[in-house]
């Protein structure tokens, strides 16, 4: 993947310290990837072992985020940066915050997985909830992508993205419910799968978060609350 083009400095350290932050973020953001694709998978498959190893995982990208977050504290103690590097080890900051609670998501879905287990099988919404677990997992990537490169028109997709999975969560919800009223003996088993698709919606969320950090970067604009359409007009103004 190419490297964003940081600004150079004197100081081939500090140069070197912003590079090793950077590939840090992208190694947490792989085992995040994977724990989403495992979660899935336990649930589809509804394999309880899986399940039990994607909670043992987390621990590894807590540890990540504590690491990464204590050598920004080092780099603002001992640099003191400004302008856009400042803004970088903000972005740092905030995106392995987003990626642990995307970690934390999986570990939900992982859970509801073990329960839905130990309990009579259930096809429904299945397939849906797999496809919209694909579509978390490429925002996911994408959004790693553009913080990589740094690049904003690549976040403003990752925005993009996240409409089209609440269309999709929204879809899931009310095809949920219908199942419920349908047949009221499965309502234990369907609120499980509720609440993986409001995981996987919450991961969605969190990508759309990373790929706000990384325009704030690239643009200066902190576009946090704002409309998709107003972020757009903020990108392309300049």
């Amino acid at each position: 993947m190419d490297k964003p083009i940081f600004r150079q400095h004197i100081s081939s350290q500090f140069n070197a310290e912003l590079e090793d932050v950077r590939q840090r973020v992208m190694a947490m953001g792989g085992l995040v990837e994977q724990q989403i694709v495992d979660a899935t998978t336990a649930l589809m498959d509804l394999d309880a072992d899986l399940a039990e190893q994607v909670n043992l995982n987390d621990f590894k990208i807590n540890q990540l985020e504590v690491s990464i977050d204590e050598e920004c504290s080092r780099i603002l103690a001992r640099r003191q940066p400004t302008a856009s590097d400042l803004r970088l080890v903000y972005a740092v900051i905030k995106t392995i915050t987003d990626l642990e609670r995307i970690g934390d998501e999986a570990g939900k879905v992982a859970r509801m997985a073990k329960d839905l287990a130990a309990q009579e099988r259930i096809h429904e919404n299945m397939r849906e909830v797999q496809h919209l677990s694909r579509q978390v997992s490429q925002m996911v990537r994408d959004a790693l992508d553009a913080f990589a490169r740094m690049d904003a028109e690549a976040a403003l997709n990752v925005a993009r993205q996240d409409r089209e999975v609440d269309r999709e969560y929204e879809a899931l919800l009310r095809q949920c419910i219908t199942f419920m009223m349908e047949d009221p003996r499965t309502i234990g088993r369907v609120m499980d799968i509720i609440w993986c698709v409001r995981s996987l919606e919450r991961m969605g969320d969190h990508a759309k978060n990373i790929s706000e950090y990384v325009i704030y970067f690239v643009k200066g604009k902190d576009v946090r609350h704002l409309s998709l359409e107003t972020v757009e007009k903020e990108i392309t103004s300049n």
